[in-house]
């Protein structure tokens, strides 16, 4: 799927790394579950991306948080996850993350891992995503007036 054209502008204010590790990251979930859609919000303090088998955020199963100096991988239903390695962060009541700042040290193999329990945790809630097979779209959900960004 390709990337709502938004998505690159609402990037542009951060540096040439993260702008880069996000997509990157970006790549890893759409090559994994390519039915998925990409809903994205350019906030007050950072773009997020959540990847969801519907068009509406409660049936996402993960998200990526842009930040100046890093970018946040996230669960939506983090604390029901059983299936990996890692330990994710966060205090929240659902919501569990790792925090990457290069794409080398991401664990891929753990977090696809993680990735396709947190996808039927998703169906488990919602049984018609087992049936979605919609063409995936690239959606941007809102756009925040305000907005703290990095100085570069």
């Amino acid at each position: 799927m390709n990337a709502n054209p938004e998505l690159k502008k609402f990037l542009l204010a951060y540096d040439h790394d993260i702008q880069k590790l996000t997509l990157a990251l970006r790549d890893f979930v759409t090559d994994l579950i390519p039915e998925a859609n990409e809903l994205i919000w350019d906030n007050y303090n950072a773009v997020a991306l959540a990847y969801s088998k519907s068009e509406k955020l409660k049936d996402a199963f993960c998200h990526i948080a842009v930040y100046s100096k890093h970018v946040n991988f996230g669960f939506n239903r983090g604390v029901e996850l059983t299936n990996g390695n890692l330990k994710l962060e966060g205090k929240g009541k659902l919501i569990r993350h790792i925090s990457v700042k290069k794409i080398e040290s991401f664990p891929k193999d753990d977090i696809s891992k993680m990735i396709w329990e947190a996808v039927g945790i998703s169906e488990n809630l919602n049984p018609n995503l087992k049936e979605k097979k919609n063409l995936p779209k690239s959606i941007v959900m809102s756009v925040s007036e305000k907005k703290i960004r990095p100085k570069k």
